[in-house]
């Protein structure tokens, strides 16, 4: 089954829709590489799913615990390398807003490391992943 559709729209834009659902997401080049960047770039959805696919999977193993982590978030900084032109690192930073303990931290922490589009980067793209708890 095809997973999307992604339309060039002039302009260095893109729709991509998720067939299943019809949601769409914009892209726009970034601004140092000639675009308006009025939208996520390719490479800021690439470091953004790293994030929200670690969340989602800690997500599923919160649940299976009966761990409620709503309002637990993500900051990511992309950093770009020249020659070739490549996300060279992605930095995540997960706060959480519950108290948990050390095993706790310990299973999520080793769980976001562990998910999919983590394991599907190169291996030459640093993955810095942080976390902070604000119930602490």
């Amino acid at each position: 089954m095809t997973t999307s559709k992604v339309t060039y729209k002039g302009d260095l834009r893109t729709i991509a829709v998720h067939l299943q659902s019809n949601n769409e997401i914009i892209t726009d080049a970034p601004t140092d590489n000639q675009g308006k960047g009025e939208a996520f770039s390719p490479t800021d959805l690439l470091a953004t799913s790293l994030a929200s696919c670690m969340l989602t999977i800690i997500g599923i193993k919160a649940r299976d615990m009966k761990i409620d982590i709503a309002g637990t978030s993500a900051e990511v900084t992309k950093v770009m390398a020249a020659d070739p032109r490549r996300v060279s690192e992605v930095h995540v930073v997960i706060t959480f807003q519950n108290k948990l303990d050390a095993r706790v931290q310990k299973i999520f922490y080793n769980t976001a490391l562990t998910c999919p589009v983590a394991n599907s980067l190169h291996p030459d793209i640093v993955q810095n992943v942080t976390f902070n708890y604000e119930g602490d």
